[in-house]
This record gives structure tokens, C-alpha cells and sequence, in this order.
């Protein structure tokens, strides 16, 4: 080799190690996530899985640390899509709930007993992700100024109550339910004659002991298991009357500041940390499918049977037929009429069509 190919080799290595010092430079020392619940529920240990995934993947390039408990905006869950726009949070894991108030079209997914009608609810929600319902919102969500990386689940919200079971519209007469402050779930409760009090998650459990409302509707997994919803309620109505599924986005320049190849592969991580979400959710519910997925990973959380779990713990469950859920469903009719506009009468037969092609 001459001397001239020497110094090349020498200068070409040169240039390699300086962009690659560069690119790591660029990037920073950690990177911000959001979540609005506290680190054991479902949502905060699928946030969890998917830095750990992250920071593994990339050998410890992308380090992520997750915020549970709504540290990064002061417990005002729906001021977090404006944060993470503005800069202030790196990464979220949202609610769509949370962000509706912003992004009309993401009030989908809380159409009282929509998705709940259908033959076999999960198949409808995956149907609507991955369906072209679900490509509407993710593109209302982009055009406001985030990216979207993929989807997560907080699972079907259900409702417990101190006040006795709920089987029947006239078992909710008159009862003080807390819920997010979001107009639809407001809509929604007093079409059923409750009395929805408006109620940020961080004050929530301070209403529960002090009495303050009588109920509160959460998904069984991911929330109020990890709660121990029983220590403030007695009955928990299983009627599915809505779904809570999450956003992993991230800030604009955020993103942007991220070579392709780990943008590639931030997209893998968050298709892994879907499956797992899922299936922290699901779990007893789905046939067996998310129990199976969980122990390929060696993830089993330590409840399997959340039905057993809140029986065995004083509380008494009803789990509604589909009879039962259809009078839910005619009730609140006028509540879904009057939001088709709002959220966007092309998304709503889209996500029509969607639910009807998983039947």
C-alpha cells in the first residue's frame, strides 16, 4: 500500500469516527416520556417496555425515561398533547381521551358502546387501528405537530361503584360518576341520567376515599387492578362501553434529530411494545391469546384472572350480556348522533366499514 492510500485510510477513518461522534453528540443524554398513571399500571409498564426495548436495541444510544403519574404537566392529563408539541416532553404515551379535547377526531374510540356492539370487540378495535379509520386519526394527529410512532391500549374502561351493581340504565340514576373532563364522556353520562363530575386522575382517588362520587369507569388491567379499585368501590359493571387506546408519539424535532436507521428502529421497538401493551390489557379476557404471548416473554404480570382477583377482594362483578349492553347502547344513541359531525362523518362510516370487515 503507498503512502498516499495510507493517508486516505487514515482520513477516511477519520471522517467515519468524526459523524459518528457527531450523530451521538446530536442526541441527548435522555430523552423525556409521559404517562399520565402511576408505574404500576398497564399504560406506565408498556411505556417502561418500550425505553427498555429502545435503550437494548440501540445499545445505549436512546436512553428514555418514563414520567409516570403525570409528573411532566403537573397532573393536568389533557394539557399533555400541547407540551409534547411544544417541546417540553420528548415521547408520550397518550390517551386518545386525553388528547381529544385538541384532536376531535380521536374521540372515535369513546363513542359510547360503539365498538362495544360488535361481535367480537377486539377484533373491531385492531380492525380500526389498522384500518383506514385508524390511518384518519394518526393523520389528524401528525397534521397538529407530533409524530406518531405506533399504538398502544389501556383496555375497555368499565365501572365500579360504591352505591351497589350496575345492571340497567335506571342503576345509574342519579349517581355522581368521576370521568376525564372531555365533553363526550360528560354527554354520555347524563344521557344515562348520572351526574358526570368532571375530575383530573391525580385528584381522583383523594374523591374516592372522601366520597366526593360514588363511581369512576377504567379499564380492569391496566388501571384498576393496580389500584385495588376495591379498597374504594364494591362493584365493578363489565359493559365494555368504551375503549382507551394510547399514542406513542414523539416531539417534531425530536424525531427529526434521529438518523433513519433509528427512526426504523424506534418504529420496530413501538410494534413490540403494541403486542405487549395488548396483551397487558386483554389478559383473561381474549380467549387465552394474551396470557400465551406474555409467557413466550416471560412478562406474566402477577394477576391473570382479574375477575377472580376483584372477587376475591370483596367486590361483586357483573358481567352484561348482550342484551343487557344493547339497552346501554339504545340509551345513548343520541349521544353518538350528535357527535358523527364533530368527529368527522367520513372517519365514522370508515371506522364502520373497518369493525364490519373483522366480522
Amino acid at each position: 500500500m503507498t503512502r498516499f492510500s495510507l493517508r486516505f485510510l487514515a482520513l477516511s477513518l477519520a471522517i467515519c469516527l468524526m459523524s459518528a461522534v457527531g450523530a451521538n453528540a446530536a442526541y441527548k443524554s435522555e430523552y423525556k416520556l409521559s404517562v399520565v398513571p402511576g408505574p404500576n399500571s398497564g399504560w406506565a409498564k408498556s411505556a417502561m417496555f418500550f425505553a427498555d426495548l429502545v435503550k437494548e436495541k440501540s445499545q445505549g444510544r436512546i436512553n428514555i425515561k418514563v414520567y409516570p403519574a403525570g409528573q411532566l404537566m403537573a397532573g393536568k392529563q389533557t394539557s399533555e398533547f400541547l407540551l409534547l408539541r411544544n417541546g417540553a416532553i420528548d415521547f408520550a404515551l397518550a390517551s386518545t381521551i386525553n388528547w381529544s379535547p385538541q384532536i376531535k377526531e380521536l374521540n372515535l374510540p369513546a363513542m359510547p358502546f360503539m365498538i362495544a356492539a360488535q361481535p367480537d370487540r377486539y377484533k373491531a378495535m385492531d380492525a380500526i387501528m389498522a384500518g383506514k379509520s385508524g390511518k384518519i386519526m394518526i393523520d389528524a394527529v401528525e397534521k397538529k405537530g407530533v409524530k406518531f410512532i405506533g399504538w398502544g391500549e389501556n383496555g375497555f374502561r368499565e365501572m365500579t361503584t360504591s352505591k351497589g351493581p350496575i345492571t340497567s340504565v335506571n342503576d345509574l340514576k342519579g349517581l355522581k360518576i368521576r370521568v376525564v373532563g372531555s365533553p363526550i364522556f360528560i354527554e354520555t353520562f347524563r344521557a344515562l341520567g348520572a351526574n358526570p363530575v368532571s375530575m383530573n386522575w391525580s385528584e381522583a382517588t383523594t374523591g374516592f376515599q372522601q366520597g366526593v362520587v360514588d363511581g369512576q369507569e377504567n379499564p380492569t388491567n391496566g388501571i384498576n387492578i393496580p389500584l385495588k379499585i376495591w379498597t374504594y368501590h364494591k362493584y365493578h359493571c363489565d359493559w365494555h362501553y368504551l375503549i382507551d387506546p394510547l399514542l406513542l408519539c414523539a416531539n417534531q424535532s425530536v424525531w427529526k434529530s434521529f438518523s433513519p436507521e433509528d427512526q426504523k428502529l424506534l418504529e420496530e421497538c413501538a410494534k413490540e411494545a403494541e403486542k405487549y401493551s395488548k396483551a397487558l390489557s386483554r389478559l383473561g379476557m381474549d380467549g387465552g391469546a394474551a396470557k400465551a404471548y406474555l409467557a413466550s416473554i416471560n412478562k406474566m404480570p402477577e394477576v391473570t384472572d382479574a375477575y377472580a382477583c376483584m372477587e376475591q377482594n370483596g367486590m361483586t362483578v357483573s358481567r352484561l350480556t348482550p342484551e343487557q349492553i344493547k339497552s346501554f347502547y339504545d340509551a345513548t344513541a343520541p349521544v353518538r348522533a350528535n357527535w358523527i359531525d364533530k368527529i368527522g362523518k367520513d372517519l365514522v362510516k370508515a371506522a364502520e366499514e373497518d369493525m364490519a370487515a373483522a366480522k
